[in-house]
């Protein structure tokens, strides 16, 4: 049986070839070039996803391995490294589920999951070999660039009352950021999984192979889990906060930001399926996105109730809506 490899003239060792040069490529961008690179580094491990889809696991994992090594020596062994473990393995496991044709909730879940997974390890791996945490390097360099700035104001003239207010305010979000960190991660594995998601799904489909799709927006029913995780959550932090539990107290606040971002994502399908039973037009349905994003009285609302209709199902007993 010819394939449409072959029919192409391009045999599989070929293929895999030009897409792990492709991948080194790719991460010379990503190192090299600003902005740009930002973008070339979310979509770095697309041609290992293309190639485990059309050749299987194990051709993945020799060219992500090859690949890997070539970049070890053109930029920098530690960094290659960094790279294969954050988003080539999760290019594996991405390919290995368009594969075996799983739905698209269940390899988004699978594929989030092995993303922030595998930057876990990425980030463990750095701390043992070098002793250096990056998170709290990135904490660090966040803290300096403000303070430069402070200083280049204070230098201009500024108003040194309105500075220092202002600089209070920094060090509390600077401290808020750095106790959201674990959470920064998970938003991390998030972002790059559903880019590489969206951007391989297309090119399977231009090359004519099984895509996963989700259900439209207005259906989206994310698990009852991350209610019970929003209790547990409030619990963690009186306690955390009472008893002075300072490692309970972050845990339970990542915990608590995070089904907050999940019962936004559903309170927004609850809204975007009351506008669609409504027959709302696009500008009304912006407008209400814009007016909720932009007032943080209306986004708590949301999430709140995005959250209950995770247990209510809302569209079910009002709507006659699909239910669970």
């Amino acid at each position: 049986m010819i394939t449409k490899t072959q029919r192409h003239g391009l045999t599989p060792l070929t293929e895999s070839a030009l897409l792990a040069a492709l991948t080194v490529v790719m991460a010379m961008i990503a190192v090299y070039i600003p902005v740009i690179g930002m973008l070339a580094s979310l979509v770095w491990a697309l041609p290992i996803v293309v190639l485990t889809v059309r050749h299987g696991l194990r051709q993945g994992i020799m060219a992500l391995l090859v690949s890997g090594l070539i970049m070890a020596m053109l930029i920098e062994p530690l960094l290659s490294l960094r790279m294969v473990l954050s988003f080539g393995l999760p290019g594996i496991v991405l390919g290995v589920c368009f594969q075996r044709e799983y739905g698209g909730a269940k390899t988004l879940g699978i594929t989030m999951a092995s993303s922030v997974a595998a930057k876990i390890m990425s980030l463990m791996i750095v701390l043992a070999v070098t002793g250096l945490n990056p998170l709290s390097m990135s904490v660090d360099a966040l803290k300096e660039s403000f303070d430069m700035t402070f200083s280049i104001y204070s230098g201009l003239g500024a108003d040194e009352a309105a500075l220092n207010a202002t600089k209070e305010d920094m060090d509390e979000s600077v401290k808020m950021f750095s106790l959201l960190m674990p959470l920064v991660i998970v938003l991390m594995g998030a972002v790059d999984t559903t880019v590489n998601y969206v951007v391989a799904g297309r090119v399977m489909k231009r090359l004519g192979h099984f895509a996963p799709t989700l259900p439209p927006f207005i259906e989206w029913r994310l698990p009852i889990f991350f209610l019970y995780l929003f209790a547990f959550s409030l619990i963690g932090l009186y306690w955390g906060t009472t008893r002075e539990i300072a490692s309970l107290y972050q845990a339970s606040l990542n915990c608590y930001m995070l089904t907050v971002f999940a019962g936004l994502l559903q309170g927004f399908s609850l809204v975007y399926y009351v506008a669609d039973r409504f027959n709302l037009g696009t500008f009304w349905l912006v407008l209400i996105t814009l007016v909720i994003l932009l007032s943080g009285i209306l986004t708590q609302v949301l999430s709140f109730t995005g959250l209950f209709d995770m247990f209510f199902d809302y569209r079910r007993r009002f709507g006659g809506g699909t239910g669970r």
